[in-house]
């Protein structure tokens, strides 16, 4: 066994994340982290790595072996160069680094000190760290990336670079366990599938945060975060799916009998008081005043039982009998509400949209050419390509023509007719830096100005409740500390909210959880208006489904 958590308690203010928290990573297994959005996923991968000690608990890691840990925001490190970053994570990097380059200035003939400028020259040397650089380029050029990109500031990347870029790092640091936090989020399909592959050959052990159900095919084990404990399912999601629906149609059903339980007891408490008030026995007095009592203590003793929270994918959902599906229906957790009009009986089928021989690009350098498509009411278009090919620079011209704003690329050829007076809904890959400073409230009553909607207090917390944020708690939270889960269903907030005839989204499924993914579909799949999505989701794609539109870097 390489790592051992043990949490007994580890609470946000009022609210207790874990309670009896136990998990273990044993060597060279590949474990699949799941959980609702919010359930702290990332916070117990920060109480492994160190960064997070605020918990009652033991965190045991072998004698010796090496942890490695990916980032899922890289907003403090934006001037950073990419280089830099990568080195900067290495095991003892920082360390050698510093000893090799100060030491001789420093040491003179101090012994202490020479011996560990020399052994500090030693280690970087079996460390492999004099070749770093070429290393680093060539794992670039085997993910086809500019190695050029090794030098531009961290910030300058697009949001699958970004995750690339920490995928060379884990990779390079050849640790004994790395800990990754949604690592295929915003990666195109090569780099994808790259990932998948050193995941299938790696012998270091790897716990990953995932609800990508192409990475979650190729685990061990699957680990779910649940009611502030971890639950282990041996296998791949598959396997999950299915031993997942037997315990949770087990537990429903037995939830399901207390509940019905509870209210034959608070019915018998009713029947045994008003037998009390009618005898005139004191024996029979006393008869039926214990059964209310003994109703009432078993009734306080199935109440005090926590309701689990059950979830079942749709399919698995559909299979059950009728009278199982009305209690999973009535018991299941809450889901979000993705509210978008749905599909008119007969789509007239208006052009909303046509892009002609478009060719677009930055300083002179074209990134496309010749790209063109036309959308009409109720159809869907998925725009597919590498990261930097030029997705979301297409996406961004698309906006600003619709809402006559300045092009921010540059336009070499072709055009972009939008119907006049369309409103478009953009979900991008990350939520913008205006509202990272704002308490939700004040990022919601931003969005509903944004788009010259009417603001009230009402309106906020029905938009709070139907994306599973609480009303009474949440309101105050300040945007940059929540989930990226949590910042994703604010997204999807902004881009519903004005009720708009094109749909564009860019990596919709990054950071949501699975049920929320499984909404979103159902959503999209009964939208009125035209979807133009961006997505390295097979299973997403597949739902989706219509026309494909190949963006390629002009060579």
């Amino acid at each position: 066994m390489l790592l051992s958590i043990e949490i007994s308690e580890k609470s946000f203010g009022h609210k207790t994340l874990y309670h009896d928290l136990n998990l273990d990573i044993h060597e060279g297994e590949k474990v699949g982290l799941i959980g609702r959005n919010g359930t702290g996923k990332s916070t117990l991968l920060n109480i492994i790595n160190g960064e997070d000690k605020d918990f009652a608990g033991n965190i045991t890691i072998k004698r010796g072996v090496t942890l490695i840990s990916s980032r899922q925001e890289h907003h403090s490190f934006d001037n950073k160069t990419v280089l830099e970053y990568i080195q900067g994570d290495l095991p003892e990097y920082a360390r050698l680094t510093h000893i090799i380059d100060t030491y001789p200035d420093l040491m003179g003939s101090n012994p202490k000190k020479i011996d560990e400028f020399s052994e500090a020259l030693d280690r970087f040397g079996q460390l492999n760290y004099y070749q770093i650089e070429d290393e680093i380029k060539q794992a670039f050029e085997a993910y086809q990336i500019d190695p050029a990109k090794m030098h531009v500031k961290v910030g300058e990347l697009s949001g699958g670079q970004k995750r690339m870029a920490e995928l060379i790092k884990v990779q390079r640091s050849r640790g004994d366990i790395a800990l990754i936090d949604e690592p295929t989020n915003h990666m195109d399909y090569v780099a994808k599938a790259s990932f998948i592959k050193w995941m299938r050959s790696t012998e270091e052990a790897i716990l990953v945060i995932s609800h990508d159900r192409d990475v979650l095919g190729v685990v061990d084990r699957i680990i779910e975060v649940r009611d502030g404990k971890c639950y282990s399912f041996k296998g791949n999601y598959d396997a999950y799916l299915k031993t997942n629906t037997n315990q949770i149609t087990n537990q429903v059903n037995e939830y399901d009998l207390s509940q019905r339980r509870i209210a034959n007891l608070e019915e018998d408490v009713i029947r045994f008081r008003r037998l009390k008030e009618k005898a005139r026995n004191p024996g029979t007095i006393k008869r039926f005043k214990a059964q209310e009592q003994k109703a009432k203590a078993e009734i306080l003793v199935l109440k005090g039982t926590a309701k689990p929270s059950f979830w079942i994918d749709q399919e698995s959902a559909s299979t059950m009998n009728d009278k199982l599906s009305a209690a999973y229906d009535k018991h299941k957790a809450q889901n979000i509400k993705v509210t978008a009009r749905k599909k008119d009986a007969v789509v007239d089928g208006r052009r909303l949209l046509k892009v002609d021989n478009l060719s677009l690009g930055y300083d002179g350098d074209q990134l496309f050419s010749n790209i063109s498509f036309m959308i009409r009411e109720g159809e869907r278009l998925r725009l597919n390509g590498r990261n930097g090919a030029g997705k979301s620079t297409l996406v961004q011209a698309i906006v600003s023509q619709a809402n006559s704003t300045e092009l921010m690329s540059e336009c070499f050829a072709g055009s972009i007719e939008v119907e006049k007076g369309i409103k478009i809904g953009l979900y991008e890959q990350e939520i913008h830096a205006k509202y990272l400073n704002l308490t939700l409230t004040d990022a919601l009553e931003q969005i509903l100005r944004d788009k010259e909607l009417p603001i009230n207090s009402e309106k906020i917390k029905q938009l709070m409740s139907d994306y599973l944020f609480n009303p009474a708690s949440d309101g105050k939270m300040i945007v940059s500390s929540l989930s990226g889960g949590q910042k994703a269903r604010i997204q999807l907030i902004a881009m519903l909210v004005n009720d708009p005839q094109i749909l564009i989204l860019d990596e919709p499924t990054n950071h949501l959880d699975l049920p929320s993914i499984e909404e979103l579909e159902n959503a999209m799949k009964t939208y009125h208006g035209a979807i133009i999505y961006i997505s390295h989701d097979s299973f997403f794609a597949k739902k989706m489904g219509g026309e494909v539109i190949e963006v390629m870097k002009k060579s």
